[in-house]
């Protein structure tokens, strides 16, 4: 990289990718924003010649979202907190369909917590943490097929709270 304008048009070239990359990582899309800044102001082109400037603004963001993660304890209900309880919205997402996702995740979280202890906690061992069923099995104190029965009545529930209209043979389907 020769000149600061080069800097800047490599930044610029990449920034939507680099905040959706940090935005993955840290779940939080304002946080995701600070992160790929924070790189951009890292990326000095003085140095030795880069082979691969943008591979190397990669890894400046992914280094200060591991830093920022680790500050937050890796608790990820603490860094959502953090950042507002914000949801991350599809890039160009209206105010009208941020609020509609919000309202989703609002009744899903309600119908997670009308579910059983034991199936709503196989549930999110799966999905969310992606623990396998085996583990899940090991955990609750049940057959590998139970627990798979646990995980596929908890995503009917919720399927069914999305569309209520969903055909009974759809559950299994992502």
């Amino acid at each position: 990289m020769a000149t600061d304008k080069d800097k800047v048009d490599l930044y610029l070239a990449h920034r939507a990718d680099l905040v959706d990359y940090a935005a993955a990582l840290v779940k939080c899309r304002t946080r995701a924003e600070d992160l790929v800044q924070d790189a951009y102001f890292r990326f000095t082109p003085d140095g030795p010649v880069l082979l691969r400037p943008v591979q190397y603004l990669y890894r400046i963001v992914r280094n200060l979202a591991v830093d920022t993660l680790r500050r937050s304890g890796s608790d990820p209900t603490r860094a959502l907190d953090d950042c507002g309880g914000e949801t991350l919205a599809a890039p160009g997402a209206t105010p009208e369909q941020a609020v509609i996702d919000r309202q989703q995740i609002a009744r899903l979280q309600a119908t997670l917590g009308t579910l059983p202890p034991a199936v709503r906690r196989a549930f999110e061992a799966h999905r969310l943490n992606g623990d396998s069923l085996q583990v899940i099995a090991d955990r609750e104190g049940v057959s590998v097929a139970t627990a798979h029965r646990m995980v596929r009545s908890a995503l009917s529930a919720l399927m069914k709270d999305l569309d209520p209209d969903a055909g009974s043979g759809q559950e299994g389907q992502p």
